[in-house]
């Protein structure tokens, strides 16, 4: 719940709305819509249709909504794991050669001795 409650913040915000008036539009006192965004309140299916239709949202739309900020984020430090990952099996193929090279020159030792 607190992540719906954070969602809901969020949207809230973005449209520029207080609590206050989030409330009266869902005919609720501001404490009982303060407990919905810090997650205390769960939300029954009824409230979540009336809270994503107040932000012309369908509910599975309000459940799924991700910050585009935090998805940009999320997609950046992604980019930068698959770089050091890429990094990281450059260097095990060159481990790998050194030590097939390795095995070939104690084979060829072998082979002389």
């Amino acid at each position: 719940m607190k992540l719906l409650g954070k969602k809901i913040r969020l949207l809230r915000h973005q449209k520029g709305w207080s609590q206050e008036d989030v409330s009266k539009q869902l005919d609720i006192s501001i404490p009982a819509f303060s407990k919905i965004e810090t997650g205390i309140t769960d939300v029954n299916l009824s409230r979540l249709e009336q809270i994503s239709a107040l932000f012309d949202m369908t509910v599975v739309q309000l459940l799924t909504y991700n910050d585009p900020e935090q998805e940009l984020k999320y997609a950046s430090d992604l980019e930068v794991i698959t770089k050091k990952l890429q990094e990281r099996e450059t260097e095990v193929i060159d481990l790998q050669k050194k030590v097939i090279e390795l095995y070939e020159e104690i084979r060829n030792m072998k082979s002389f001795a």
